[in-house]
């Protein structure tokens, strides 16, 4: 229930923060992936979206995607890829143990394991979403354990679908050259997950909007940050032992109804041209700027001002990986 409040909030805020761009010819167009949690997570958006312009705009899903077929919203076209059971588990060992002898003490016959350590962990988070209010289950551990707990699930995406898996990020590229597309109002070209019927068609994909929005799943979206190239680290997590200093946090990362929002802007300055005293001309260049749940990010890869400014030719000629199909990963995943 929560997290399809959330998404009706995000729609409340999304009709705010983007409401000039808005008109009944310019409706957002909206995709989402064919499960029933994400279909009901794109409505509820609209639902929001509609609420908060007093009904004057109300958009549509327009398009569902089968994840029996290809998607770019869902991780399951990669049938080689691995899964990041052994790093898990390879935290697991480390933190767990104290934990489940502490409850086994104070349970005894509970026969308490390493693998129900991390689910009463969980439930605290789950439960209390459910709820709204802090959960029971959440004082049966403390504060440092649930940072470890964090670190799991650090550990989980980073091997999962992100750059610790070798054929995560691959994953991510079809988005990526859709969103190349978007961007440069230029047809898609890629030959990976994307589905180019829908995306040859005006009906499907269209390029001439101002807001469109894709509902996805965690692991998807962490395919898609590390196709792009966000959240680098200088050294692959460590099953073992944290860096204090890491950015790739996933509570940061992919959150209850997390959100990766991508804004292209045209911006306006003036400059003495030659042209007679006091004349000016007044020149225009486009940029691109990306926010991970409200925070923005730096674009180290295509040299972004302090203001996450990214000049679009430049971010454009950054996503190699992608518009080479990610150099034979994606080969990979079938041969």
């Amino acid at each position: 229930i929560q997290f399809l409040l959330r998404s009706r909030e995000a729609g409340e805020e999304h009709y705010h923060r983007y409401k000039a761009l808005v008109s009944p010819d310019q409706l957002p167009f909206i995709r989402a992936s064919g499960s029933d949690r994400v279909i009901d997570s794109a409505l509820n958006w609209t639902s929001g979206f509609a609420f908060a312009s007093h009904h004057v705009y109300k958009p549509l899903l327009s398009v569902i995607l089968s994840e029996s077929a290809n998607d770019t919203l869902d991780d399951k076209m990669c049938p080689n890829a691995g899964k990041s059971d052994e790093q898990d588990y390879a935290w697991l060992a480390t933190f767990a143990p104290p934990i489940a002898a502490r409850l086994n003490a104070h349970a005894p016959g509970a026969s308490i394991n390493l693998s129900d350590v991390y689910n009463l962990m969980i439930m605290c988070a789950f439960e209390s979403v459910y709820l709204n209010a802090k959960s029971s289950f959440c004082n049966l551990f403390t504060q440092a354990e649930f940072e470890q707990l964090e670190y799991y699930g650090d550990i989980d995406k980073y091997y999962n679908t992100g750059y610790g898996q070798e054929l995560g990020p691959v994953q991510g590229v079809g988005y990526v050259n859709e969103l190349i597309a978007r961007l440069t109002g230029t047809p898609v070209k890629d030959n990976t997950q994307t589905n180019r019927t829908l995306n040859a068609s005006p009906e499907t994909f269209p390029l001439n909007r101002t807001i469109y929005a894709d509902f996805s799943h965690d692991n998807e979206m962490i395919a898609i940050y590390a196709a792009l190239g966000l959240f680098k680290q200088a050294t692959p997590l460590n099953t073992t032992s944290p860096d204090s200093n890491r950015t790739w946090i996933t509570s940061h990362l992919t959150p209850f109804s997390g959100r990766m929002l991508v804004e292209r802007l045209t911006c306006k300055f003036g400059g003495k041209g030659n042209k007679p005293k006091r004349t000016m001309t007044v020149e225009t260049a486009e940029y691109v700027r990306i926010f991970v749940n409200d925070a923005l990010q730096p674009l180290e890869f295509c040299e972004a001002d302090s203001d996450g400014l990214c000049n679009l030719e430049a971010f454009v000629k950054s996503q190699t990986y992608a518009q080479n199909d990610g150099y034979g990963d994606f080969e990979r995943c079938y041969s």
